[in-house]
């Protein structure tokens, strides 16, 4: 990601419909800059631009997931194939036993992909789960709604955080999107916070095509003495880097702590650990735009039509839960992960003739994706943070990485 906001090359036109939604969002993030003396911090951009009712990506009623559609911005694990889910089921019912509950709380559902295959998998296990879903988007919401209608099983939606909750949490590509702050080292060794300001040379009307000039522009101010530490904390200056520190990631973590009484949450996630979050040659940070299956680094471009997230620093995590009062049980790859959890038995035998050989290649292309390490295997990462409850959890037994957190 660069300070650039120009529309990259390849990205698909807008239609008529997108266009004017895309206006009617630059239009009130103009109102909030001009409220803000010129100057939008990006956090509050990117919040604003992800999470505005009736106007924000997650929340104005856009198709956002899945392979399947031209108009998804990006597929996630239980949407690739059912296995996912049904791995991880095995890693639940453990949690489930150890916290004497048949609750799971599942944050930012999706399309519903995970709970369709993790429900039944419990079922098979012998727990009949109290399924319940966080989730801030209405048209998310009915999509989870229509894809677990046949699902044997009640689940709950909840509009906000429970007061209290024993059995285990799950956050499935959840800490990535939560808004977060960018800052810059000057070339003096000072730390500047980045923001959004109107572009000095902008059009009369906000920038709704591909061959319009951007509206808006990001901008440099001294960052706050609380900031100056925080950052200072984790990593030296270095003039010209640009980063990230994800400060609501972490207070959402921290705030786990308060009502979990017993259990575990499973946090699953790209990133890295703090010292390679923050290496001298990732100087332009891990921001990344996703667009109808395109992935770019301008943050500015198509407000309320595109995805922002950042890679997840595990380190910052890992010290907000031990802040909350939690334990950290285990943090290793997503692959070795799902290689503990049992992924690799769940694979229908090839001898087994009576299977479907569609389904089965599917699943096994999936399956060779979620592991690989040149593509999910190793990016994404699994973090379990748990309160009452003792390790070591099925899926950490071998390869767990807390030492290098």
């Amino acid at each position: 990601m660069t300070l650039s906001s120009q529309i990259p090359e390849g990205l698909p036109r807008l239609g008529a419909d997108a266009a004017q939604h895309c206006l009617a969002v630059c239009r009130m993030l103009k109102e909030r800059i001009h409220a803000s003396d010129g100057f939008l911090p990006f956090e509050q951009w990117m919040g604003l631009a992800l999470y505005a009712p009736g106007l924000g990506y997650y929340v104005a009623g856009s198709t956002k997931l899945g392979s399947h559609s031209p108009e998804g911005d990006f597929t996630t694990a239980p949407e690739m194939t059912p296995l996912f889910g049904q791995t991880l089921a095995r890693q639940v019912a453990q949690i489930l036993q150890a916290s004497a509950s048949t609750k799971v709380l599942e944050f930012g559902a999706g399309t519903g992909a995970l709970a369709a295959s993790l429900i039944p998998a419990l079922q098979q296990l012998g727990i009949e789960p109290d399924y319940q879903i966080l989730e801030l988007s209405p048209d998310l919401r009915a999509r989870q709604q229509a894809t677990l209608a046949g699902v044997s099983t009640s689940v709950t939606w909840l509009d906000e955080l429970p007061q209290s909750f024993s059995g285990c949490v799950l956050a499935n590509e959840v800490l990535d999107a939560m808004p977060t702050t960018l800052f810059k080292w000057d070339d003096d060794g000072s730390l500047m916070e980045v923001g959004v300001r109107m572009a000095q040379a902008a059009p009369a009307a906000p920038a709704t095509d591909a061959d319009e000039t951007p509206v808006f522009e990001l901008a440099l101010r001294k960052a706050s003495p609380a900031l100056n530490q925080l950052v200072g904390e984790r990593m030296p200056a270095l003039p010209g880097y640009l980063s990230e520190i994800n400060l609501q990631a972490e207070a959402w973590v921290r705030e786990l702590g308060s009502w979990l009484k017993q259990g575990a949450a499973l946090l699953i996630d790209y990133g890295f650990p703090q010292r390679e979050y923050y290496h001298p040659q990732r100087a332009e940070g891990t921001l990344m735009c996703h667009f109808r299956h395109h992935t770019h680094g301008q943050p500015l471009i198509y407000p309320g039509l595109q995805d922002i997230t950042a890679h997840v620093d595990f380190t910052a995590m890992a010290d907000a839960a031990l802040a909350g009062g939690l334990d950290v049980l285990g943090y290793t790859s997503q692959a070795r992960f799902l290689m503990n959890a049992g992924m690799i038995d769940l694979l229908t035998p090839p001898e087994d003739q009576g299977a479907d050989t569609l389904a089965q290649a599917r699943d096994l292309s999936a399956v060779q994706k979620l592991l690989s390490e040149a593509e999910m295997g190793e990016l994404f990462k699994v973090l379990a943070i748990s309160k009452q409850i003792d390790g070591p959890l099925l899926g950490f037994m071998r390869g767990d990485r807390r030492d290098h957190l």
